[in-house]
This record gives C-alpha cells, structure tokens and sequence, in this order.
C-alpha cells in the first residue's frame, strides 16, 4: 500500500475498536474488541470493499498485538481474520490468551 495507514484506537474498558481511514471511502476500516478479565476477544474485523487486499486489517491487528504487548493483556482471537493471522505469527504465541471456549 503506497500510503500510510493511520490507526485510531479507542477504549471503554469494557468494549473498544481500533480504527482507520481508508482512502478512496467514506467508511472506516475497524477491528472491535470486548473486555473479558486481562484479555481482549477481538471479535470482528472489517474493510471497506475498495480496500480489501491492501494491509489494512493486518494493520490493525498489528497495533492491536502491539498494544498487548505494551498494555499487558492478552487476546483471544475469536473473529477469523484475527484467528489466521495468529496461525501465520507463532511469534504472537506470548499474547494469546488461554481461555476456554
């Protein structure tokens, strides 16, 4: 992507989203994510059709890995975006939360 994405976060301590514009579209790219105890369960994942195939969404998984890191929590893939991009980086093992389904 020839242009940098600019990630937007924001955190209700129970529920939040990280977000980004997205050229081309009057719709914002976004990745939502509910509180349960020391973990994130990022729930769903969305890009804008014009969008798609450029590195958004992994953008935003990106920060939200990031975040974990520096904040402390861990994350629970539930959306299936999230899930393959945790399968493609065994390196993100140390932020994924361990709880039962």
């Amino acid at each position: 992507m020839a242009q940098e994405i600019e990630i937007s976060r924001s955190d209700h301590v129970a529920h939040g989203a990280y977000t980004a514009a997205v050229p081309g579209t009057d719709r914002e790219a976004e990745l939502t994510w509910t509180a349960r105890g020391n973990a994130r369960i990022a729930e769903h994942t969305f890009v804008p059709p014009e969008a798609r195939g450029l590195g958004v969404a992994g953008k935003l998984v990106d920060a939200l890995v990031a975040d974990a890191r520096e904040q402390g929590f861990t994350i629970v893939p539930q959306c299936s975006y999230v899930e393959a991009a945790f399968r493609r980086h065994p390196e993100w093992a140390d932020v994924r939360a361990q709880i039962e389904s």
